[in-house]
């Protein structure tokens, strides 16, 4: 699998891997982009399977699949070890190279994400509705758990613009996404995971509220640190851009010194 990413920054960068959610494309991480490359680092983002203007998968795929278009990706661009920076999804693909390619990963970022998220047939009834009821079905569901309603009030346009990007997506490119997180279970292997990580929650997230996820994420990596932000949901990168770009500048500024 080819996936379709954009380099950004100077070529003599460290790389920082940024990784969106179902549902989205790496537009997704367009307020961390200017200051993550003015900062120095160089900023690959790239489309998971199905999603943006990467091919839709033949089958369902699985967590491994996804890490593997990281590692395969790095490979292409020359990259021993990144940065990782993931959320919702991006973050599941996150915790599977700490477990699995840790010799990859410099330092992880998870954001609003989960090592065990809902059941496997939750996922199926997810993926059966984006075949039958249509994207568009899919994507009124997921801007009101990717945004809080005070922000959508407040940014009725951008939340729309966030509502088409899932619209958008192919929905057989969904539901092998989908069969992806219902398979996964990646809790017992999380205290592998030897690389410095952050794990940042929104605390209006519906999706994976910080209790349940991320501070338990935190428990079982060796070190991580979690935070919680306050006034954001799913999305929280967007909901709250300056206080999450704080949070991974800091993270990889930590991991240098």
């Amino acid at each position: 699998m080819k996936v379709h990413h954009v380099v950004e920054g100077p070529d003599n960068g460290e790389v920082v891997v940024l990784s969106g959610s179902i549902g989205s494309n790496l537009n997704m991480w367009n307020p961390q982009v200017g200051p993550l490359t003015e900062a120095g680092y160089r900023v690959v983002r790239y489309d998971q399977r199905g999603h943006g203007r990467t091919p839709v998968p033949e089958s369902p795929c699985t967590l491994a699949d996804l890490g593997g278009d990281v590692v395969e990706l790095l490979d292409e661009l020359g990259v021993e070890r990144a940065h990782f920076v993931g959320l919702s999804l991006g973050g599941m693909t996150g915790m599977w190279l700490g477990i699995h390619r840790p010799e990859r990963i410099a330092s992880l970022v998870l954001c609003c994400t989960s090592p065990k998220l809902g059941t496997k047939e939750s996922w199926e009834d997810r993926a059966r509705a984006a075949r039958t009821q249509g994207m568009t079905t899919i994507a009124d569901s997921s801007i009101q758990r990717w945004f809080t309603e005070d922000w959508r009030s407040a940014n009725p346009q951008e939340a729309r613009e966030y509502h088409h990007m899932t619209a958008a997506t192919p929905a057989e490119g969904y539901a092998a996404c989908c069969a992806a997180i219902g398979s996964m279970d990646v809790l017992g292997d999380l205290p592998r995971v030897s690389a410095p990580t952050l794990v940042i929650s929104g605390a209006d997230d519906p999706a994976t509220p910080p209790e349940q996820h991320g501070k338990l994420i935190a428990a079982e990596v060796p070190g991580a640190r979690h935070e919680v932000v306050e006034h954001a949901a799913h999305l929280g990168n967007v909901e709250q851009p300056a206080r999450f770009t704080e949070l991974i500048l800091g993270h990889l500024a930590a991991t240098a010194r």
